[in-house]
């Protein structure tokens, strides 16, 4: 019998799997086979088709996407971390996986697990960066 937790989960899911990666290192390539193999074993994927806007604040219906998904792929590639977009839903991601026990499966793509778990390589350089000229709440949003 499930938890009354996992009911609750399971009832507000819309999607199975919520895709988050970055379109300019995988859209074209690895992103599109594993969202193509997910849809054709049935599996109900969201990826966002539209390009998104530079610089601005995460879309409210992304967010909401990942709140309503069981699981999120979460495709690190060697420029993911460059992208604010991607920080910015790998945040709401980790804490729907703390709140509602979303299952969360990380794919390395063309990059070393230990530079991202480490922040090494272009993982470094990247948060480095986005640090640099970050108020109080954008750096305690790059520490999550």
């Amino acid at each position: 019998m499930a938890s009354s937790s996992t009911q609750r989960f399971s009832s507000s899911s819309i999607y199975d799997v919520f895709l988050s990666f970055r379109g300019e290192d995988t859209r074209c390539h690895f992103t599109d086979h594993l969202y193509s193999a997910l849809i054709g074993n049935g599996v109900h994927t969201f990826r966002d088709h539209e390009e998104l806007e530079r610089g601005g604040a995460i879309a409210p219906g992304l967010l909401k996407a990942i709140e309503q998904s069981r699981i999120s792929i979460v495709v690190f590639s060697e420029n993911y971390a460059q992208s604010r977009w991607c920080l910015d839903e790998l945040v709401k991601i980790i804490e729907c996986r703390t709140e509602r026990e979303q299952l969360v499966l990380p794919v390395f793509y063309h990059v070393d697990p230990s530079h991202v778990r480490k922040q090494m390589g272009s993982y470094g350089e990247a948060f480095a960066y986005h640090e640099k000229d970050a108020d109080l709440k954008r750096r305690e949003k790059i520490q999550k």
